[in-house]
């Protein structure tokens, strides 16, 4: 899997059309670990997706931490959403995170053009929930 964004970003400019795009996007989906069964549940469940998306949180214990993320969704073009989102966030820093213009590259990959009001709304959401779980982890650190 392109398990970078950079990469992802590279398979993106040689795919000319949505199309093939849209085909990429499912495919990178399918190539997600699986997601535990005990996750799929109300506080794993990412509010204001259409689709039902689930995200879990991994945390090393220290100061800044590294997070690394598990995401799924009932929906195929959704699950590859969250696959981009979990390779522009997973493995980074909690005070990286913050920092991540999700929205610069969801329009660096034309995906704010091509994607339908619910579901960007729906990635914006995860978004939100990933920024959160960073500055929750930061916080817990300073306690």
């Amino acid at each position: 899997m392109s398990s970078n964004i950079q990469a992802i970003r590279d398979d993106f400019a040689f795919l000319d059309d949505w199309e093939d795009r849209y085909r990429y996007i499912i495919e990178l989906g399918n190539e997600l670990p699986p997601f535990p069964e005990e996750a799929r549940d109300a506080a794993h469940k990412v509010p204001g997706c259409v689709s039902q998306v689930w995200l879990l949180t991994h945390r090393a214990q220290e100061r800044d931490p590294v997070l690394t993320f598990d995401g799924d969704s009932d929906a195929h073009i959704v699950r590859g959403l969250v696959a981009i989102m979990l390779a522009l966030f997973s493995g980074k820093h909690a005070s990286e995170i913050g920092r991540i213009d999700a929205e610069g590259v969801m329009a660096d990959l034309g995906l704010d053009e091509h994607l339908t009001p619910q579901r960007a709304n729906g990635l914006r959401s995860m978004v939100k929930r990933i920024k959160r779980d960073a500055e929750e982890s930061l916080a817990m650190e300073g306690s």
